[in-house]
């Protein structure tokens, strides 16, 4: 069985309005956990699967380190350097946080979902490296 690998042309002005769009939750996110810092921890710790970042240590430890790994590849997200590379570190990030924070709350199916949709947007950039000059 061999295995062929189709392409897609798609525009190069579309692909750059997703990669722009979808950086800038992450970069508005970053800059909460250092503005609201205490409130995002107290939304961790009353989550009902919290304990999960705990893996990171305390709750402030994790909430620090999310922020800064958010800011900086939703900055290279935004201009295009390493896409595949900070759409990675941008997965590593969200599966944690959407575990932790959202799955088991029925109230936040609507947040749930949206993260499954960031998810969506940032394995495009995570399978598709060769969309920009910068990778």
């Amino acid at each position: 069985m061999t295995s062929t690998s189709k392409t897609l042309q798609v525009s190069y002005a579309s692909v750059v309005v997703l990669r722009v769009l979808l950086s800038f939750i992450f970069i508005v996110a970053s800059i909460s956990h250092f503005i609201n810092t205490e409130n995002t921890i107290q939304r961790l710790e009353h989550a009902k699967m919290g304990y999960i970042a705990q893996l990171l240590g305390t709750p402030k430890m994790a909430v620090i380190l999310s922020g800064v790994v958010m800011l900086i590849a939703g900055i290279a997200l935004l201009i295009g350097f390493k896409t595949r590379l900070a759409a990675l570190s941008l997965i590593a990030v969200l599966v944690p946080i959407t575990l932790a924070v959202q799955i088991g709350q029925v109230e936040s199916m609507g947040p749930l979902f949206k993260n499954i949709a960031l998810l969506g947007g940032l394995l495009f950039f995570s399978m598709n490296s060769n969309l920009t000059h910068n990778q």
